[in-house]
């Protein structure tokens, strides 16, 4: 009886931290959040640039921890209603957790939080023609998140100064999902 006991307060101790993922904040380990992610969710001070036909309103595939600390990303796009693949590579900047890349102008990007099993979020600056704005994403390991997953997002997207007007739920719309793993 003992033993039938202590096997359920097991089960039931493991059954809890099962679901409980650790946010890490700080020292990130790109070869942890290499692999595939979808696009949940993105939010800009510029809603412009996010909106359909927007610039930045690409649909992540997947992040690749490259040789000296570079990172690969493998991104879609629609143009013309046709989904387009485009990839970037971005160097670690001399910031500690930076990385830059040339697109659309000069964007700096870093890791705000991720647990690297369940979502990763990425604040953006862009810098082009004398003009800037800001870009926060939301990516998942599955095609969807949690609901508390997203308001945490937003909560973060708010501290940046970017309203929630300005955030858009991207499993709603067509992520090119059908052109992945071409």
């Amino acid at each position: 009886m003992k033993l039938l006991l202590l096997s359920l307060g097991l089960t039931l101790i493991w059954a809890h931290t099962e679901g409980t993922h650790d946010a890490v904040t700080s020292d990130f380990d790109p070869s942890k959040y290499s692999g595939e992610w979808y696009s949940i969710l993105l939010a800009s001070d510029q809603k412009e640039k996010i909106e359909e036909n927007g610039s930045m309103r690409v649909f992540v595939e997947y992040i690749h921890a490259l040789n000296k600390s570079s990172l690969g990303f493998k991104f879609h796009i629609i143009i013309n209603g046709v989904c387009a693949e485009i990839a970037f590579v971005c160097d670690k900047t001399e910031e500690d957790g930076v990385y830059s890349v040339e697109y659309d102008g000069h964007n700096t990007f870093k890791v705000l939080e991720t647990d690297y099993d369940d979502y990763i979020i990425f604040h953006l600056i862009n810098k082009n023609n004398g003009n800037t704005f800001q870009l926060m994403e939301l990516y998942g390991r599955a095609p969807d998140v949690s609901s508390e997953l997203k308001q945490k997002f937003v909560n973060v997207s708010e501290k940046y100064g970017i309203v929630k007007e300005n955030i858009l739920d991207l499993t709603t719309v067509d992520r090119c999902i059908q052109a992945r793993g071409g």
